[in-house]
């Protein structure tokens, strides 16, 4: 049971890491298009930060913080052979 939850939310880390790291590089790219004149989504991405990016970055991070905190927690039960 404890192996299924990890691995559930391992995997659901990878999608927000996913999701983060994409949302990083639209970012770069609307940066250097709106440098060049043109509009790549820039203000769509800034409207999209507080709704989205940042409760994203946040799980993330809880969430490696939790997964790294349940490994720890593990091996310090678990009997010494």
């Amino acid at each position: 049971m404890k192996e299924r939850l990890l691995n559930g939310l391992n995997l659901f880390l990878m999608a927000d890491l996913f999701l983060v790291l994409l949302s990083f590089f639209w970012l770069a790219i609307a940066v250097a298009g709106r440098s060049a004149g043109i509009s790549l989504g820039l203000d769509l991405w800034y409207r999209l930060w507080e709704p989205v990016f940042t409760p994203a970055i946040g799980i993330l991070m809880m969430g490696a913080i939790a997964s790294g905190l349940i490994s720890w927690i593990g091996k310090r039960l678990k009997p010494s052979v």
